[in-house]
Parts: structure tokens; C-alpha cells; sequence
């Protein structure tokens, strides 16, 4: 009963925060999730990046509605030419997870990054190819 205890509590630290959306050409895509979703997307100032909202958010800008995410939408990176959309799993640790994550068999695509002003990321490959993120919310990042 241990074990389920310790992975029910590890579970609620781990949530799927965030997903992002690549494109060859933004502005296609955005006319066509906010025409097919009714969905808010907002380019953000001084970044190739425009925030999505599923949902409504509070003044945290972080969902009001539960177990909703909110996402982004940007250009497709140079080495990503898959298409699908990428979740991101809010972590403790960037550092500890992206040592865990290799010794579980995923590549890093992606090495810490900051977001200045909001936090750190990486991306990953699994062992079967499926691509994810993660992230470190820190207000510092630079």
C-alpha cells in the first residue's frame, strides 16, 4: 500500500501543464484552431510564439476550469518534422529529470532552456520516438 501512496502523491506534482502546437505557417494554423475551437491565441511581444487558451485564466494566468491546460503555437523547430502536438509535464527538478530521463532510455532534444521570466524547459524523445517536454516554473529564469 506504500508503493500506491508514494505514486499518488508523485502523480499531483507531475501534471500535464502545457501543450504546443508547430507549424510551417502559423498564421494557418491559428485561423484554423481559433475558427474550429473557438480558441483565444495571442501572439506574445518579442517572441516567434503565441499563447493559447483552451480556457479561461485567472489573474495567475494559469486555468480556471479543472483539469483544463492551456497551450502555445509556434513555428516548427529546425530537427522537429513531426507533426502532432507536444505535452509539457511540470517538474521539481529540470536537472533531476533530465538525468532520469536518459537513464529510463529517452534522448534529449532539447537541453534546459530558459523562458526568461517563467521557467525552464526541455524536450525529449521516449524510447519509442514519441516526443514530450517538460518544465520548471522560476520567475530568475533568464
Amino acid at each position: 500500500m506504500a508503493r500506491g501512496l508514494y505514486r499518488a502523491e508523485r502523480m499531483k506534482k507531475n501534471l500535464v501543464s502545457h501543450f504546443e502546437i508547430y507549424a510551417k505557417n502559423p498564421d494557418t494554423l491559428t485561423k484554423f484552431y481559433t475558427e474550429l475551437f473557438d480558441w483565444d491565441v495571442q501572439p506574445m511581444p518579442g517572441m516567434d510564439y503565441s499563447l493559447i487558451k483552451t480556457v479561461d485564466t485567472g489573474d495567475d494566468n494559469k486555468p480556471t476550469t479543472v483539469g483544463a491546460i492551456n497551450g502555445g503555437l509556434a513555428p516548427r523547430p529546425t530537427g522537429y518534422e513531426m507533426n502532432g502536438a507536444v505535452n509539457y509535464v511540470t517538474v521539481d527538478s529540470i536537472e533531476t529529470t533530465i538525468q532520469q530521463a536518459r537513464k529510463l532510455g529517452a534522448t534529449v532534444t532539447k537541453d534546459k532552456t530558459p523562458i526568461p521570466g517563467m521557467g525552464w524547459f526541455a524536450m525529449f524523445m521516449d524510447p519509442e520516438g514519441n516526443h514530450f517536454a517538460i518544465f520548471k516554473q522560476d520567475g530568475a529564469a533568464k
